[in-house]
């Protein structure tokens, strides 16, 4: 078996030379700034999708209205509730659209061209530093690269 190769993070996770402490510090949090709104990103689709599901278990809903003869109240259900904004003027997928075209794709934009500037698009450095300043070198299962690297 061949000794893994545990010299440090592979040329696309070194830090350039003469940046600085601060600025992968700064990239860094930019980055787990970045991982929190994709987190964000990740609820509001799933809202979406609950959302939507809620409104088509509410058709079941007035269709059992309307066989057990509560015909008015499957009438308020469907005129009122059914199809409803969830939001003033918007369903859930206009809320993720203006979300992704005004919120999320300025911040995933501007995150790269502060990478791209500063460290020529690397990613993840603050992380791959962590990972050389925590693993034990030599012991198995804190190789700095997988095998096939």
């Amino acid at each position: 078996m061949a000794t893994p190769d545990t010299s440090g993070p592979d040329s696309n996770h070194q830090r350039p030379d003469g940046v600085s402490d601060l600025t992968v510090e700064a990239l860094g949090k930019l980055s787990e700034a970045l991982e929190v709104v994709e987190h964000a990103r990740g609820h509001l689709y799933g809202f979406h999708r609950l959302t939507g599901k809620a409104d088509l278990n509410l058709s079941e809903a007035e269709e059992l209205f309307r066989k057990a003869g509560h015909t008015g109240l499957a009438d308020t259900l469907a005129s009122e509730i059914i199809g409803r904004n969830v939001i003033e003027g918007r369903w859930t997928f206009q809320i993720m659209e203006d979300y992704d075209d005004n919120y999320y794709s300025a911040f995933k934009s501007f995150e790269k061209e502060a990478r791209d500037a500063l460290v020529g698009g690397k990613r993840h450095l603050f992380e791959a530093e962590m990972k050389e300043e925590r693993r034990t070198r030599g012991k198995e299962h804190h190789e700095a690269l997988p095998p096939e690297a």
